[in-house]
């Protein structure tokens, strides 16, 4: 029952995706529809939903310009990311910097980070200050990303701090404004926020560690691009500082530091670190009033470290 009520949800962002991009500037309007129909997991409007409902929420059609913000503000970021990382695949297609050149990429991420206020709009303060903190935390924490990847090395606690604002923020925000607008006490919200943060990390680590050893025809991109930067599991190994050019004298130098990482026990140090963080979100779920969509909130969890893609 749940998961059904979910499904028409996430069926209803997608038409309210599809709608909001509309623009009469041709190529706004091609390369926003052209990442909008990519797809994707829509894992931060799932856990809006979720954490609406498990907080005692029951219309779903209140919340759908909500998780479909959330979501936008996601898909943006993965427009400015393609340039940054130089990558040519998102999803299994071209990637809109690819198509459309780099300039045409940065007005249409810019254009989807503006057309989430339209969406917010009816909130309210509250509301709308959520997603300012998260969207602020976002694109710290990409610059730190990138101020690390300039420098070529990064340590454990940075590493951290980054994934926590660069994606653990928005997974926050997703779940303290779907139980904020259902008419949760401040424990409940509080306690669905901590939850969604530990899995925003965990999603991240998971992430990184497909970034090393997971499969390019199932994950729609190439592996290896954090790596090369110096980014992702690599930095979570041992607490070591890592230097993104250790192997650029090499022949082929992605195939030997892939070797090298998978080698090293990196993985398996990752792997440990994502699955803390995924007892921890358990560990606060507890803490959320039982019902089915606690329950589905928890399955996420296994889904988040049991994904391929």
């Amino acid at each position: 029952m749940v998961n059904d009520r979910i499904e028409n949800g996430l069926d209803a962002v997608e038409e309210k995706l599809r709608r909001v991009v509309d623009s009469d500037v041709e190529v706004l309007d091609e390369a926003s529809h052209h990442i909008i129909s990519s797809g994707g997991k829509r894992l931060r409007p799932r856990l809006l939903f979720l954490s609406y409902l498990a907080a005692g929420g029951d219309e779903l059609d209140e919340v759908v310009p909500m998780a479909a913000a959330v979501e936008l503000v996601h898909t943006a970021t993965l427009v400015h990311d393609d340039i940054n990382d130089h990558s040519v695949m998102r999803r299994g297609k071209i990637t809109v910097h690819a198509r459309w050149g780099r300039t045409f990429a940065l007005l249409t991420g810019d254009y989807l980070f503006t057309k989430v206020y339209e969406m917010m709009a009816p909130y309210g303060a509250r509301m709308n200050m959520i997603m300012a903190e998260a969207t602020v935390s976002l694109v710290e924490g990409e610059t730190l990303q990138a101020a690390a990847a300039k420098s070529g090395e990064i340590d454990r606690e940075t590493y951290k701090q980054i994934i926590s604002r660069k994606t653990a923020s928005l997974f926050r925000a997703s779940a303290e404004m779907g139980s904020l607008i259902a008419g949760a006490g401040d424990d409940v919200v509080a306690n669905l926020g901590e939850f969604a943060h530990n899995l925003g990390l965990a999603f991240q680590i998971v992430d990184d560690l497909l970034d090393i050893v997971g499969d390019p025809e199932v994950m729609g991109k190439p592996v290896g691009a954090d790596v090369t930067q110096g980014m992702g599991v690599v930095a979570v190994h041992n607490g070591r500082k890592t230097h993104a050019a250790v192997a650029e004298s090499e022949p082929d130098p992605m195939q030997q530091m892939m070797h090298r990482l998978r080698e090293s026990g990196a993985v398996e140090v990752a792997r440990a670190e994502a699955e803390e963080m995924a007892r921890r979100a358990r560990r606060a779920l507890d803490r959320v009033p039982p019902s089915a969509a606690r329950d589905e909130l928890d399955l996420l969890v296994d889904q988040v470290l049991e994904r391929e893609r």
